[in-house]
Formats: C-alpha cells, sequence, structure tokens
C-alpha cells in the first residue's frame, strides 16, 4: 500500500470513529511524524478527505476535522434517497434473482444479541451494499454510493445503536432483498423509501443537543 494511501485509511477510520473529532487540526508536521510518512503523501491523503468532504482548510496552514449536523444529515439522505432507490430499481431489473434470495434468508436470520450480533449484522449489510453494487454495474452510480456511505459511518456513530431500530432495520432490509429477489422494482424502491425515512427519522432523534453557535460547519457547500 502507498504511504498516501496507508494515510487516508487511517485518518479516515479516526474520523468516522470519532477519535479525530470534529474541530480537531490536522498538523502537516506532527500528523506526518505521528503516522510515519513524509509530508508530501500526507497532503495527498488530506486532500482527499478534504474532497470527501471530512476535512476543510480554515486557513492557508489548518486543517480541521469537519462537523456535522442535523442538516447535514438531512442533505446527505436527499442524496442518500435518490441514490439508493434508484439502485433498487435497477438491481431488481439486471441484479442475480437467486443473489439476493440468499441474502433475504440471511436477513431473516440475522440476530442482533450481544457484541457477536452487531458484528454480524453490520456484516450481513455489508454484503448486501457489495451485491447492490454489482447488480447496478454502473460505476457513476456506485462512486456516489461509496461517497454516501463514507459519511454514514459518521452519521451511525452519532446516533448509536438502538436495538428496536436495528431490529426494524433487518426487516426492512429483508423485504428490499426479496423484492429485487423477485424483480419487483417499484416494491424494491418504495421499502428503500420506507427504510430510509425510518432511519432518517430515527438518527435526527438520537442527535445530541445543537453545539453551540460558531462551532465548525461541517461538509462544503
Amino acid at each position: 500500500m502507498r504511504a498516501s494511501d496507508r494515510a487516508y485509511e487511517t485518518l479516515l477510520g479516526e474520523i468516522q470513529s470519532g477519535e479525530l473529532a470534529p474541530g480537531a487540526v490536522l498538523g502537516e508536521v506532527e500528523q506526518a511524524a505521528r503516522l510515519g510518512v513524509s509530508r508530501t503523501p500526507l497532503r495527498e491523503a488530506i486532500g482527499r478527505l478534504a474532497a470527501d468532504g471530512l476535512v476543510a482548510q480554515q486557513s492557508p496552514r489548518v486543517t480541521v476535522v469537519t462537523d456535522i449536523d442535523a442538516d447535514d444529515i438531512r442533505e446527505l439522505f436527499e442524496v442518500r434517497r435518490a441514490l439508493e432507490e434508484t439502485a433498487a430499481r435497477l438491481a431488481a431489473h439486471r441484479g442475480d434473482h437467486e443473489t439476493f434470495a440468499v441474502l433475504a434468508t440471511a436477513f431473516e436470520h440475522t440476530h442482533i444479541e450481544g457484541a457477536e450480533g452487531l458484528d454480524d449484522y453490520y456484516a450481513v449489510i455489508a454484503r448486501f451494499d457489495e451485491r447492490l453494487d454489482a447488480a447496478v454495474n454502473n460505476d457513476y452510480l456506485t462512486a456516489a454510493l461509496r461517497m454516501i456511505r463514507t459519511h454514514l459511518v459518521r452519521v451511525r456513530r452519532l446516533a448509536r445503536d438502538n436495538p428496536a431500530r436495528l431490529v426494524q432495520s433487518i426487516a426492512e432490509h429483508r423485504l428490499i432483498a426479496s423484492a429485487i429477489a423477485s424483480g419487483d422494482a417499484d416494491l424494491a424502491a418504495h421499502a428503500t423509501h420506507v427504510h430510509l425515512h425510518n432511519a432518517l427519522t430515527n438518527i435526527l432523534a438520537a442527535l445530541p443537543e445543537p453545539a453551540p453557535v460558531g462551532a465548525t460547519k461541517s461538509l462544503q457547500k
């Protein structure tokens, strides 16, 4: 792995996990030394994070981790809804129906008890996303989805795991997978719409109180 890729993956993971909190300053000298890379690959990594909307330059020499608030999340879900509903429709037309029937069964047998259950849940979700991307077979659409998913990791962390919501999410994913498996594009898109509506409602309800006025604004408009 190239030094810039390694630095990017490390910083991305730290931002998504909250280890690098919103407003954290990414000094070139300090971060390069910490990550064991020279300043050139570090600049490349920070440039990629800026393109992702995860960091922003406050001044020519100061780069900070962006914040994400309720308005950002609503905007994120507006784009997510358009992309994922389209992807579900395309998958119902183009995807291998047996693949999604297997996924529907996997969701049916997914449970969330304990840490291992949560790991299993997120593993099945990752498999679903991979199969959806493959079924869509549209590089532009899947690239846009990957960008959205990059931010969703941060959003899910803010919302925390809600057992009742996760059980509901499993059922929603099972319906989406079943609709794709049966080739029903309208149902697949509608089930995706309902899933995203419920996900957004849960996330917004779980957000902490708004930060004081003047806090770092997030995604670059």
